[in-house]
């Protein structure tokens, strides 16, 4: 009877049991990874979307009527402050300079400031061989072009100017650029940005297609909100920041992408700002992988940093209306046309791989969300002066893309207050 209550005593329906149970929990598993996975594609597709949301509803404002009116030009010709940080820039402080020394504008219209921020080399001498007025400033423990600029306004006579405007060391100022700000109406109660062009458009598939973009972006994609009544971001080279708008909310942009950030704050307060295509600036854009890297870094941390700080303020704010809240967000939240391309390939390739509910819906999202950008585009290159060799630039974007997603990667441990890195700068070349 041992030997068979032995048999009758082995466990055979609680081991059963225990594999059902096992299954179960291994089935719930599976569900909440796919429920987890179908959550994050609907996250993705809903913030790419976003942009192309706010010019739909920017379109629809426009044939309703509701533009923001014409600005009557300044009744006298503005007084302008040309500011320009500078960290280590004697390789093109001078070029610089002479640009805007050369403006055509009357010179007692407007005053020229380089600040050479714990410069360790030439850069003091030669903005003051070439025309400027020269304030050297010594911090090494706050460093970089947010505090040199706080400094400065604190410093010079801010009030006796109708606007400043910040201009990057490595920048060649078109000569009308004065004039057409000027032009752009009364620039004391609001902010403008220049047309942020490039120097050197055609040295490497990367400044091409940068080109491209900058064209892309100041010719039609900031005309279109400024027509529907919205703010255009501010990009730190250009802009042009009104001296009762300093006066009244100070200069309180402290982080790696200080550009971002005054673009965040003036709208959450709702200041206006608006964009200039007629006033050019061009600057360097990086010709390699590798000098980009730090820069692609700096930004795309700077825009999350901005976005977790300003975010709710700028939801939360009285002062602007929903569809300038929706159109702040979205702007603080693209991850840029290359990234952007990168994130809608990987995750149509993980709904493709692991099939989540409405898996075809969010992937047909994914796609939907790259016309916006393949619109501005197309709408660059059709007024490109060699729209050829342009598009033949793009046959680096694969490439492009997949290194752009490295450094988005990156990106993430600079969020936060981190110190700035200088763009390695070369001599303007004939581009």
């Amino acid at each position: 009877m041992l030997p068979i209550a032995r048999v009758r005593g082995h466990a055979v329906h609680p081991r059963g049991v225990g594999d059902c149970t096992r299954k179960g929990r291994a089935w719930a598993a599976a569900r909440l990874r796919v429920a987890a996975l179908s959550a994050l594609l609907t996250l993705v597709a809903a913030a790419l979307l976003v942009q192309t949301a706010s010019d739909v509803l920017s379109l629809v404002r426009r044939l309703l009527g509701r533009e923001r009116p014409a600005t009557p030009p300044s009744a006298a010709l503005q007084r302008l402050l040309f500011l320009v940080p500078a960290h280590d820039e004697e390789l093109l402080i001078e070029a610089c300079v002479r640009s805007l020394v050369q403006l055509r504008y009357p010179r007692a219209r407007f005053s020229i400031v380089v600040i050479a921020d714990n410069c360790h080399d030439r850069t003091a001498a030669l903005a003051r061989a070439a025309g400027a007025q020269c304030l050297e400033r010594r911090d090494p423990h706050l460093p970089g072009k947010p505090r040199a600029i706080a400094w400065a306004l604190d410093l010079l006579p801010v009030g006796e100017y109708d606007a400043v405007v910040i201009v990057d060391a490595d920048t060649i100022v078109d000569a009308e650029c004065a004039a057409q700000l000027n032009a752009a109406g009364p620039l004391r109660a609001k902010a403008a940005q220049a047309f942020f062009d490039l120097s050197n458009p055609g040295e490497s598939p990367i400044t091409r297609m940068a080109a491209v973009l900058a064209t892309a972006t100041h010719r039609f994609a900031y005309p279109l909100k400024q027509r529907a009544g919205l703010n255009v971001p501010l990009v730190g080279n250009g802009m042009a920041l009104g001296t009762d708008v300093l006066a009244k909310h100070g200069w309180h942009a402290f982080s790696i992408c200080e550009d971002w950030e005054m673009y965040a704050l003036l709208t959450e307060r709702g200041v206006p700002i608006e964009c200039v295509p007629s006033a050019h600036v061009y600057a360097q854009e990086a010709r390699s992988l590798r000098e980009s890297s730090t820069q692609r870094e700096r930004w795309t941390a700077g825009r999350l940093t901005v976005l977790a700080r300003r975010g709710p303020r700028l939801l939360l704010s009285r002062y602007i209306a929903f569809p300038q809240k929706l159109d702040a967000i979205a702007e603080l939240a693209a991850p840029g046309p290359a990234l952007h391309i990168g994130l809608v390939l990987l995750f149509s390739l993980l709904s493709l791989i692991l099939h989540p509910p409405a898996g075809g819906l969010l992937v047909g999202a994914l796609g939907a969300s790259l016309l916006r950008p393949t619109a501005y585009t197309i709408a660059a290159l059709a007024v490109h002066p060699e729209p050829a060799r342009a598009v033949s630039a793009f046959a680096f974007l694969p490439i492009y893309v997949l290194w752009r997603i490295g450094t988005a990667v990156r990106a993430l441990r600079m969020v936060g207050d981190r110190p700035w890195i200088r763009t390695q700068r070369h001599q303007h070349g004939g581009a």
